[in-house]
C-alpha cells in the first residue's frame, strides 16, 4: 500500500513539473528558440533523473516488503513453535485418565420380569444430566418377553443386555423355596461381569427395576464417587436409609450424609477393584447378605444418606412381599435437590470422621425408652439411648419402629454399633457402652 502511494506521488511530481514547463515555455517568444533548447535538454535530463529515483525508490519499498515479511515469518515461527508443542502436549494429555474430567458411572438395572420397569427407566433418563456420563445399561434374567419388549421401546437410551443362562439351577431340597435367591445371585455375578470385565468401566451404579430415585440421584454418586476412590475404608456408596422413614429423618437436612457399617444396597455404587475381589468367591444364593459378613466387609464401610435417593415400589417380587407393607412402603425419598458436587464432603473419610461421632454421640445426655417416647425433656435436642446385649437391642428397636434385625451382629444403618435416627423432632442415637470394642458376630 505504501509503495502503490509514493509512486503515484512521484508521478504526480513528474506531471505537474512537465505542465508548468509547458505553460512558462508556451507564454515566451518564438525567437528565443536556442533557450528552449536549453531548456528543453535541462528538462529531459531532471525526467530522466525523476524515472531513475522513482524506479530506485520503487525497487527499495519492494526490498524493504520483503525484509518486513520475513521478519514476520521469523517472529511468528517463534511464536508458534511453543504454541505447537502446547499444543502437542495437550493432544498427548488428552490421551491420559484425567481425574478432573467427569467419570462414566454407568448405571446397571437389574431386571427379570417387571413390565413396570417402565417407571425406573423412565426416571433414570429424566434425571441423568449426561447420556455419555451415565450410560444405563438393562440386564435382564428370565427370558420374559413383556419386559423385553418394555426394555427395547426405549431404543438407543439403554442398553439391553439378556443374560444366556437361564438353565434350571439345583437347589438342595430345603432350599427350593429360595430358588428365586440362586438365580438372582447367579444373574448379579453375570451382569457385573459385562459390566467390569467386558465394559471395562471403572465403577457402576446399580438399581433394580422397582426402584424411583431422586432429583440429585446422579449428583449424589457423582460427588460420592471421589470419595470412594479416596479412602480405602469405604467399599460402597449407598442411596438407601433403612429407617428412612419422613419421621425418622430430619426433612430439614437433605445434605447430611453418615458412614455405615451395614450394607444397604437399593440403589448403590461399586467399584471394577473391589468386585474383582468378590468375584472368584460370589455366593451362589442370598448375595446381599453375603456381602454383609465380616469375610466380605473386613471392616469397611458404607456411604449412606439421611433421606433416602431411592424409594421401592416392588411390593411382589422374589421376597414376596417381605418388610413391604410393614416396613418398606414408609421409606420416602428425597425430593430436594441438593449440589452434592459443590459441597465439601471431607468430613466422610474416617480419620475426619471418627473421633467427632464418637464425640457427638457420647455427650448427648442418657435417657430411657420410655421418656424419648414421652417427650420428656424437650429442650434436649438430640439424646442417647444404650443397649447392652443383642435382646435389649431388639426390644428397644422395636419400641422405636426401627428395623430391628441383625447381620453378623450389625444393625441397619448401624456405626461403631450405633444406630442415629429422629424421633418425635429430635436427634436419638440407639448406642451401645462407650466401651464399645466391636460387633458380636454371633447375633443374628
Amino acid at each position: 500500500m505504501r509503495r502503490r502511494s509514493l509512486t503515484y506521488f512521484l508521478l504526480a511530481v513528474f506531471l505537474t513539473w512537465n505542465g508548468m514547463t509547458y505553460i512558462f515555455l508556451s507564454t515566451r517568444p518564438a525567437n528565443k528558440s536556442r533557450a528552449v533548447e536549453k531548456i528543453q535538454k535541462r528538462l529531459n535530463d531532471l525526467n530522466s533523473m525523476i524515472k531513475k529515483q522513482a524506479a530506485i525508490q520503487i525497487s527499495l519499498l519492494g526490498h524493504l516488503g520483503e525484509l518486513k515479511q520475513q521478519q514476520f515469518d521469523y517472529r511468528r515461527r517463534q511464536i508458534d513453535i511453543p504454541i505447537v508443542e502446547s499444543i502437542k502436549q495437550q493432544i498427548q494429555k488428552s490421551t491420559l485418565p484425567r481425574h478432573d474430567l467427569p467419570v462414566v458411572l454407568p448405571v446397571l438395572v437389574i431386571a427379570c420380569n417387571r413390565p413396570a420397569i417402565k417407571r425406573c427407566l423412565d426416571q433414570l433418563i429424566e434425571h441423568r444430566p449426561s447420556e455419555t456420563q451415565f450410560p444405563i445399561i438393562v440386564s435382564q434374567d428370565c427370558g420374559h418377553a413383556p419386559t423385553a419388549k418394555v426394555i427395547q421401546s426405549y431404543g438407543t437410551k439403554v442398553k439391553h443386555i439378556t443374560h444366556p443362562d437361564l438353565s434350571t439351577i439345583e437347589v438342595p431340597g430345603k432350599l427350593r423355596k429360595f430358588r428365586g435367591y440362586f438365580n438372582i445371585a447367579r444373574h448379579y455375578r453375570w451382569a457385573l461381569e459385562q459390566v467390569f470385565m467386558v465394559e471395562k468401566h471403572k465403577a457402576v451404579i446399580i438399581v433394580e427395576d422397582d426402584l424411583d430415585i431422586s432429583p440429585d440421584f446422579f449428583e449424589y454418586f457423582s460427588a460420592t464417587f471421589p470419595l470412594l476412590l479416596s479412602d480405602p475404608t469405604l467399599w460402597c456408596v449407598s442411596a438407601w436409609n433403612d429407617n428412612g422413614k419422613t419421621s425418622m429423618v430430619d426433612a430439614d437436612k437433605p445434605q447430611l450424609l453418615y458412614r455405615t457399617d451395614f450394607f444397604p444396597g437399593l440403589g448403590w455404587m461399586l467399584t471394577r477393584e473391589t468386585f474383582l475381589e468378590l468375584q472368584p468367591k460370589w455366593p451362589k444364593t442370598f448375595w446381599d447378605d453375603w456381602m454383609r459378613h465380616p469375610d466380605q466387609r473386613r471392616d469397611r464401610t458404607c456411604i449412606r444418606p439421611e433421606i433416602p435417593r431411592t424409594s421401592t415400589f416392588g411390593r411382589i417380587g422374589i421376597s414376596k412381599g417381605q418388610f413391604f407393607d410393614k416396613h418398606l412402603k414408609y421409606i420416602k425419598k428425597n425430593e430436594k435437590f441438593v449440589p452434592f458436587t459443590k459441597l465439601d464432603l471431607s468430613y466422610l473419610k474416617k480419620e475426619n470422621y471418627d473421633e467427632k461421632f464418637v464425640q457427638t454421640v457420647y455427650s448427648a445426655p442418657l435417657m430411657s425408652v420410655s421418656q424419648v417416647v414421652s417427650g420428656a425433656r424437650p429442650e434436649e435436642t438430640a439424646v442417647r439411648i444404650q443397649y447392652d446385649d443383642k435382646m435389649s437391642y431388639k426390644v428397644l428397636s422395636k419400641k422405636l419402629g426401627l428395623m430391628d434385625d441383625l447381620k453378623s451382629g450389625v444393625g441397619r444403618v448401624s456405626y461403631r454399633g450405633v444406630i442415629t435416627f429422629m424421633y418425635n423432632g429430635r436427634r436419638v442415637y440407639l448406642a451401645p457402652p462407650a466401651t464399645w470394642s466391636g460387633y458380636n458376630t454371633s447375633w443374628n
